[in-house]
């Protein structure tokens, strides 16, 4: 006979463990299903995020940002280094350590909440008296009755047509964070956040880098006052860029990856690298969750359709995070879960996707949340902009980090902030003063006017906010 329960999560990742967790504190019988392993086997629940996406990338970044600080930093701090190396494999174990304890915290909080755990995929296979069958494939294969259905599958890696991921040669974001030895040539197709974020690690650690890019631009998503910053900054670090890339073909063999291309101009070009990171984007996983035996609709990219509450087209069946529309972001994933759970226990969840924040992790870091300037243009909407630079804040200059600066955007005639955008020192700690403020409706002299600690960094989002009305405090 199958357990029986009031929500059946579908994923553990982000979006899933906070679905479920939210749903238990609301006092609903909860499970929650996922397949992905450690390396010996056991449950690790976080998804992609955790596993092999957001924990483990900053776990790098940090550790690269430490080793090249210790050898061209330091110095001008009166520190003097001799003698410095790099044990890779304590710094990836280091990295394992750390998705480890996520993985950990995130077990405890399910025993914690008394949701029970299933490790193994789960698919439907029917629609069952009010509510569905769940299968669980596993070691432990077994069979659930749920009366809501939230579904958390998480994304894949985009594969590049004619390059299948071999996670050796050819990479995706998870070889990308497990390579056994720095590569002395280091290819990245795509100029992402994860590729720039990988690019970055790899480059620090000592590989030349070079990143080809379809687009003709950088970072076409972000302010292009902060794109070209960001790219002038990059440059200067090493990183080296192609724009306007066609890619012909691959071919991986003992020496390496071949990469065929034409450039911006048209002419064919060759990029030969020790080892090839791809990242082009994230595809919706909906494979094996056996969408069609229930009749759950999906689009043309295979995730699945919902409404702005994340309805699908079946009674009390939800679906959140990557494997629906909009950013995939975990932290929007993890505002669904919260939303779905609260609706299902018949409370009005929120989540509002004009104040989602994005960020890059890369040094500078890049932070935006809002309308870029490009896109207010495009609408034809009235506004005023003002920015302050970080080589004019104390806080900055006193960090040694002074690259960047804080831009904002507000309405010309009610000066409501539209967008704040920020390249520079802990810029994904500086934003959420501006999620906060947008989601209250602040205007620009509103931020002016509260009070910042100095030396702060944040002293510069009080100055870009004066700068909105040609203000200035000059702290």
């Amino acid at each position: 006979m199958s357990q029986e329960f009031d929500v059946i999560v579908i994923g553990g990742g982000p979006g899933g463990y906070i679905a479920a967790i939210r749903a238990a504190q609301l006092g609903f019988k909860v499970a929650c299903l996922d397949e992905w392993k450690n390396a010996k086997g056991g449950p690790a629940p976080g998804g992609t995020c955790t596993n092999v996406g957001c924990i483990p990338s900053k776990a790098l970044l940090q550790s690269s940002e430490h080793y090249e600080h210790a050898g061209k930093h330091f110095a001008e701090h009166g520190i003097n280094v001799e003698g410095l190396s790099l044990d890779l494999a304590k710094l990836l174990g280091r990295k394992d350590t750390v998705v480890k304890q996520n993985n950990d915290g995130i077990l405890y909080l399910f025993k914690k909440n008394k949701i029970t755990f299933f490790h193994g995929r789960g698919s439907f296979t029917k629609a069952a008296d009010g509510g569905y069958e769940i299968e669980v494939a596993g070691d432990k294969p077994d069979t659930l009755k749920g009366k809501h259905i939230i579904i958390a599958t998480g994304s894949n890696a985009r594969q590049l047509p004619g390059a299948p991921f071999d996670e050796t040669q050819i990479l995706s974001n998870d070889g990308a964070l497990r390579v056994g030895e720095v590569p002395s040539r280091l290819g990245v197709v795509g100029s992402g956040v994860i590729g720039l974020e990988m690019g970055s690690v790899w480059r620090r650690l000592g590989a030349e880098v070079t990143i080809l890019e379809a687009l003709p631009g950088f970072l076409s998503a972000v302010d292009e006052q902060v794109a070209k910053e960001a790219q002038k900054a990059f440059t200067k670090q090493g990183l080296k860029f192609q724009f306007g890339v066609k890619i012909t073909e691959v071919k991986a063999g003992k020496k390496g990856v071949s990469v065929a291309y034409t450039d911006a101009a048209g002419a064919a070009q060759k990029l030969d690298v020790d080892k090839l990171i791809v990242s082009i984007g994230r595809v919706p996983n909906t494979n094996g969750l056996n969408a069609e035996a229930v009749g759950l609709k999906l689009d043309e990219r295979g995730a699945i359709v919902v409404d702005d509450d994340c309805k699908t087209n079946l009674p009390n069946v939800w679906a959140i995070g990557d494997v629906v529309r909009g950013p995939m972001l975990a932290h929007k994933a993890e505002e669904e879960g919260v939303a779905v759970a609260e609706r299902i226990a018949g409370q009005h969840g929120h989540v509002n996707f004009n104040t989602i924040p994005w960020v890059i992790y890369t040094s500078p870091e890049i932070a935006w949340v809002g309308k870029t300037e490009q896109a207010l243009k495009a609408e034809g909407r009235p506004y005023k902009a003002g920015s302050f630079p970080f080589a004019a804040n104390g806080r900055a200059r006193a960090l040694g980090d002074t690259t960047g600066f804080v831009k904002f955007i507000a309405d010309e005639k009610t000066d409501e902030i539209l967008g704040v955008h920020i390249i520079g020192p802990q810029a994904s700690e500086l934003i959420s003063e501006a999620v906060v403020a947008m989601e209250f409706k602040a205007s620009a002299e509103d931020i002016a006017r509260i009070c910042h600690a100095h030396p702060s960094l944040s002293e510069a989002t009080k100055e870009a906010a004066l700068a909105v009305d040609k203000r200035t405090l000059n702290f």
